[in-house]
């Protein structure tokens, strides 16, 4: 296995950022909202709670700057992104990063946790898989949290009744709003970080076992609100709403059943 030294996983994490920010302004502000929700429903120094979807350990990374004594339980499918966030939180206590596909039935079970869960959280992670599979790993998530246990998605999720107008202003404020922030520079987006890291020699034993297509998103499957409170309430969680929203981008949270 291709080992990475801190200080190259830290530059594409970096990049990995900035190109994500390109596509969400306020990120790091949703970071905050999520961080903060997470602080104040775990009632305790030191929460564990899991990652899904984690990438490079972005959001683990900033819990666990807000919560020293917090455990993250980082897991992801790609082996690329899981090597550079262990290599940048390398000899970190708190930050397992585990390998683990999600749409696999009995990924719960595999994790082998020590106790139950806090809270669970995931950004920009959970629309790529069919709103039949979003059931499947929302029942199997439920296994792993305590009674009233929160969950956190943060993602750009739409609602049915879109309103064409309003919508096309959204997204016209939206883009403006990244403009401003790039200060006129058009920022990397996500095929270019793939294209640019695949090209780096360094990581082509990792890219070459890496699922993702530099051609193109992998799909949104599960873009709709709607698809994910219908399936969090199938599995039991008591309560279902938005927490943090601007435009489209939000935080649905869950709270499982005591």
């Amino acid at each position: 296995m291709t080992l990475l030294d801190q200080e190259t996983a830290g530059t594409w994490i970096a990049r990995w950022d900035a190109q994500q920010e390109g596509y969400v302004p306020d990120r790091e502000e949703r970071f905050t909202a999520m961080i903060d929700a997470v602080e104040a429903a775990a009632g305790r120094p030191d929460p564990l709670v899991l990652d899904l979807g984690c990438g490079p350990g972005s959001l683990a990374g900033r819990i666990l700057d807000r919560i020293p004594g917090a455990t993250v339980v980082a897991i992801d499918t790609d082996p690329l992104l899981l090597s550079l966030g262990r290599a940048v939180h390398a000899g970190r206590d708190g930050i397992a990063f585990t390998a683990l596909d999600l749409r696999e039935p009995g990924w719960a079970a595999r994790l082998r946790l020590p106790r139950q869960a806090d809270a669970a959280v995931s950004t920009t992670a959970l629309h790529w898989i069919s709103p039949a599979e979003l059931r499947v790993v929302y029942s199997e998530l439920a296994t792993l949290l305590r009674p009233g246990g929160l969950f956190l998605n943060g993602d750009e999720l739409q609602v049915d009744d879109v309103t064409p107008g309003l919508a096309g202003l959204d997204t016209a404020l939206r883009e403006r709003e990244r403009t401003r922030r790039a200060a006129g520079a058009r920022p990397e987006n996500w095929a270019e970080w793939w294209e640019a890291i695949g090209a780096d020699p360094a990581f082509a034993e990792l890219r070459g076992a890496s699922g993702e297509e530099v051609t193109g998103h992998h799909g949104s499957p599960s873009r709709l609100l709607s698809a994910h409170a219908d399936a969090l309430r199938a599995a039991g969680f008591a309560e279902v709403g938005t927490l943090w929203q601007h435009g489209d981008n939000r935080v649905l949270a869950a709270l499982l059943a005591g």
